[in-house]
């Protein structure tokens, strides 16, 4: 049984072993302590459907986030300065809002880790007001794609171990999942695409820039148009599929080919495109399930799309 997670929500349970409890209380006094100019600024805790931060606003203006998983504090400060530094580099680079990073801040009063703050982007998240059946926004999250798409990789190329490499490198991953969902899933149909999907061929162009994570409840809308971006750390160089697991966590059939024809996307960039959302949806159907039912749901939600599509 998976204990209750300490953020002021005692309904939810933790959605990671050991997970780290992170109060109002914590964080008024992080804040105070090494922020004195926000001392007058409230602080609240804000419900989320991410899995790896605790969320705290501070102010009208700032929002706080706060590493939910145990691990070494130097290497948590690295990997904050990390995607601060990406945050940065993606920021004003499209007509769509993402957050500034604003400061780090340093583990105290029981917290154990580093954690960061950066400016607060207002808007609805996709995943409240699911815009899946406008073409709308689905040329908008195109027209995201592209411009960053666009950014220069300046040589770099995917260095990492998560998505964005070779789609083989996940097959212990996505066994493990096959194994934890035969009470959930098809199984013995996923099996069968994934056998498919993880010899698709990597483009020969090369790696692109991508932001990395982009489900709903990272795209913000006003007006059911896509007006922001949140969750950046991740953007950096990547296979050119990756940013369109997009359309298969977000978008019904007609909008997915709108954005396909915006993008121009080939047959093999569509489905690696289909493969790295299938890898992300097969992890948390199951993981998810008890702890954080909502994200769950969208990867159900992104295999039924994904098998409907054959």
């Amino acid at each position: 049984m998976r204990s209750k997670i300490g953020t002021g929500d005692s309904d939810r349970v933790d959605m990671h072993a050991d997970q780290l409890t992170v109060s109002r209380e914590t964080v008024r006094e992080l804040v105070d302590e090494q922020f004195p100019a926000w001392r007058g600024l409230p602080v609240r805790s804000l419900a989320s459907e991410g899995t790896t931060n605790a969320i705290f606003r501070i102010g009208e203006h700032l929002a706080a986030r706060f590493p939910l998983e145990p691990a070494d504090a130097e290497s948590t400060r690295r990997k904050l300065e990390s995607e601060a530094e990406a945050a940065g580099e993606l920021l004003g680079r499209t007509r769509f809002r993402t957050p500034e990073p604003v400061a780090l801040g340093k583990p105290g009063a029981g917290y154990p880790l580093p954690w960061a703050v950066q400016t607060w982007l207002p808007g609805t998240v996709a995943s409240a007001e699911d815009p899946g059946g406008s073409v709308p926004f689905a040329r908008d999250l195109a027209e995201f794609i592209r411009g960053v798409r666009a950014i220069d990789t300046r040589g770099r190329a995917f260095r990492g171990s998560g998505r964005g490499g070779d789609l083989r490198s996940h097959d212990e991953w996505v066994e493990t999942c096959f194994d934890n969902s035969e009470h959930l899933l098809d199984v013995a149909r996923l099996r069968r695409m994934w056998k498919s999907m993880r010899e698709l061929p990597r483009s020969p162009a090369g790696d692109v820039m991508t932001h990395g994570d982009l489900i709903p409840g990272n795209l913000l809308l006003s007006g059911g148009r896509l007006s922001g971006v949140i969750d950046v750390g991740g953007f950096g160089p990547a296979d050119p599929a990756l940013d369109l697991l997009a359309a298969w966590h977000l978008l019904e059939e007609g909008p997915r080919q709108a954005l396909r024809e915006d993008l121009g996307c080939d047959p093999v960039e569509w489905e690696r495109g289909k493969a790295w959302a299938f890898e992300q949806a097969m992890g948390l159907v199951w993981y998810y399930a008890e702890s954080n039912p909502a994200m769950s749901r969208m990867g159900g939600r992104t295999l039924e799309r994904i098998l409907a599509d054959g």
